[in-house]
């Protein structure tokens, strides 16, 4: 009888391992960015904790796709088809996690530092029944005057009110129907001043960004005016003229 073949068993590459310990890294800061913002929505930290948890998970992502290069790097010859996907997904996901906060800071740069932005600089609509509902909160809702037009006039230089060939009726329950499309929660609708005012809640942290709406009768159309401010944060990250410009579009649509 022949003696059975002996196998060598083969021998794990050290490169497999940094794949490993890549995707390993990559799921954890997947998992800290993930509660980073959900856990402010949900008020179980405050934000600027939400923003620390957010900031290590970035790290943590650079550091995932790092490892998971090298692994890939090392094991393109010799690393079977489990370990490169290994390696291919912690690269994948930890660059990801890491690109999310720095779009975010060259956003923040890019845009002025502020988080009031309206349509009427000189004339902005303000705020009635809202003023309850952010009693307290730390940015008021005064407007800041020439110094924050000025600011939102070299960020936004497009932003300004539409015009609807509709009377100031009409274009009220237009304008409420594409509130309500936004999802917005309307906390006063008052048709014989030409106004709506709501709050819209962002989806991964939960801020709390209020919105009035006016609209004024211009021979027989009408003019919407919109403003959007946060209750918190100096800058909105540009997200307050951003559903500015949804809102506008998708009324223009209507």
């Amino acid at each position: 009888m022949s003696q059975p073949m002996k196998l060598e068993a083969r021998r794990t590459p050290v490169w497999a391992y940094f794949a490993r310990v890549g995707l390993s890294l990559a799921l954890l800061s997947a998992f800290m960015s993930i509660t980073a913002g959900f856990g402010t929505r949900l008020e179980r930290w405050h934000f600027r904790t939400g923003f620390w948890l957010l900031q290590w998970g970035a790290l943590g992502g650079a550091a995932a796709a790092l490892a998971s290069l090298v692994g890939l790097i090392g094991l393109r010859r010799r690393g079977t088809r489990g370990e490169i996907v290994t390696a291919l997904l912690g690269f994948a996901v930890g660059i990801t996690i890491f690109a999310i906060p720095v779009q975010w800071m060259m956003t923040a740069r890019r845009v002025p530092p502020i988080h009031d932005i309206t349509t009427d600089t000189e004339n902005p609509p303000a705020f009635v029944a809202i003023l309850r509902i952010r009693e307290g909160a730390p940015n008021p809702a005064e407007y800041g005057g020439p110094e924050i037009a000025a600011r939102q006039k070299t960020g936004y230089p497009d932003l300004g009110p539409i015009v609807l060939p509709a009377p100031p009726e009409q274009a009220f329950e237009q304008a409420m129907a594409a509130a309500r499309s936004m999802g917005w929660q309307i906390a006063n609708a008052d048709k014989e001043e030409g106004r709506i005012e709501a709050t819209d809640t962002t989806f991964w942290f939960g801020f709390k960004d209020d919105i009035v709406v006016r609209i004024t009768p211009v021979r027989q159309a009408s003019r919407i005016d919109v403003r959007s401010v946060s209750r918190v944060g100096k800058s909105d990250v540009g997200t307050n003229a951003k559903r500015i410009r949804k809102y506008l579009k998708t009324l223009e649509k209507s």
